[in-house]
């Protein structure tokens, strides 16, 4: 998709070229952007206090489960084939429980991120499209590894964009 879009913003770049209208290309790194904002500072932050919370619960959980372990290999050989079989199965359904808790906590925090970012980014855009439409700019490009491999550095508006969102949010 990302490939796509690029295709896309050299075709209409190229097609401006061919015109009379003068090419005028911007590039933005989204990422960087994002985390340099002051939202975004304050929304990382609130993704590590959950991240770290929910860390530490799995680290517990993961703790639980190596003593459940230990416990059952250190008892195994006096428990009888009846109990042992039960313990094993107490272990493998705590084994599940753990796993859809690792998976339900990414999902989770992926989604606050989502929910933390969306304003960002539409605000990002917002100043993006008016610094375009204002200074004339063909096409500004997200500069990551799969759109932008290089450009110059008096192409990046990131610091200038970041700099309006700060100003907008005081």
């Amino acid at each position: 998709m990302t490939k796509l879009l690029t295709i896309a913003a050299f075709l209409f770049a190229a097609t401006a070229f061919a015109s009379d209208t003068p090419m005028k290309i911007g590039t933005i790194d989204m990422q960087k952007a994002i985390q340099a904002t002051d939202a975004g500072k304050k929304a990382k932050k609130e993704l590590e206090k959950e991240f770290n919370d929910k860390k530490k619960e799995l680290q517990d959980k993961e703790k639980d489960l190596k003593k459940m372990s230990e416990d059952l290999e250190k008892k195994s050989m006096v428990l009888s084939d009846e109990v042992k079989q039960k313990k094993q199965m107490e272990f493998q359904e705590e084994m599940v429980k753990y796993r859809e808790l690792l998976g339900k906590s990414q999902l989770e925090i992926q989604d606050k991120e989502r929910k933390l970012t969306a304003p960002i980014i539409e605000k990002l855009r917002g100043i993006m499209g008016q610094i375009g439409e204002k200074e004339k700019y063909t096409v500004i490009l997200e500069k990551n590894e799969n759109a932008v491999m290089w450009a110059p550095k008096t192409l990046d508006l990131t610091e200038r964009v970041v700099s309006e969102f700060n100003k907008g949010n005081k």
